[in-house]
């Protein structure tokens, strides 16, 4: 029997880095997975595809999370097409780092929209239906800035922190109703935006994670994988940290 049979999971952002990594392990694990994506269609489709070759139902969606429109709507038609949602996944997220004295307030605002006020959107659309089936399991992608702050990235850190204290939150105001919520915290982990860094700066980078080396998109999907099972059915409210003993 595989961790997430039978499941519905749906998974802001989707369709590349931490995203695409999760999307593929729940379906590894016998998820039915609806993820969305904000621009690259040709993209979505590809992943689309590949789940579905994976043997289980999987569709992609056009959506900006950070619009309250557009996550009403797209909860709708993800009860409509999967018929339920027991794993809602808030990755989608963005970064406009720049040190206070220089950050504007549209790159505030773009940040808090786009990283904290999604979890809120979805949040609240999927909070009904998963009273209804007294079972669901809601994960939001943080990060150890949001735990110990980064210079240069107030607005990052002020969305990943506030989406830990909404995480604790939301677990005690619903969890008589058998939900559960979590946070997890990811530290530096090899994506696109890695991947364009100097070599410089990724040294400096691993000089101060105690393993020595950058995390992996699937080390932080397999803890996805936990929190969205069974296996986890009595952890909620709590932060885990993917990051190599970075915060610690």
């Amino acid at each position: 029997m595989k961790l997430l049979q039978d499941k519905v999971a749906l998974i802001t952002g989707g369709s590349r880095g931490i995203g695409e990594a999760i999307a593929k392990r729940y379906a590894e694990q016998g998820a039915s997975v609806a993820f969305t994506y904000r621009s690259s269609a040709e993209r979505a489709i590809k992943i689309e595809t590949e789940l579905q070759a994976m043997g289980v139902k999987a569709k992609g969606y056009q959506s900006d999370a950070s619009s309250y429109e557009q996550a009403e709507a797209l909860v709708k038609d993800v009860l409509e097409e999967f018929g339920r949602v027991d794993i809602l996944i808030n990755n989608a997220g963005i970064t406009r780092d720049n040190l206070m004295l220089r950050m504007t307030e549209e790159q505030w605002d773009q940040v808090m929209e786009t990283n904290l006020k999604s979890v809120f959107n979805l949040t609240k659309q999927v909070i009904r239906p998963m009273m209804k089936n007294r079972s669901g399991s809601i994960i939001n992608m943080s990060s150890v800035v949001g735990v110990f702050g980064n210079a240069g990235q107030a607005n990052y850190a002020a969305s990943k922190a506030g989406m830990i204290g909404f995480s604790k939150s939301i677990a005690k105001e619903i969890g008589s109703r058998g939900i559960r919520c979590n946070s997890i915290a990811p530290g530096f982990i090899e994506t696109d935006m890695t991947d364009e860094l100097d070599e410089k700066t990724k040294a400096a980078f691993l000089a101060s994670i105690p393993m020595r080396r950058l995390g992996t998109p699937n080390e932080v999907a397999d803890v996805c994988v936990f929190l969205g099972s069974d296996m986890s059915k009595y952890v909620s409210g709590q932060t885990i940290s993917v990051c190599g003993a970075l915060n610690t």
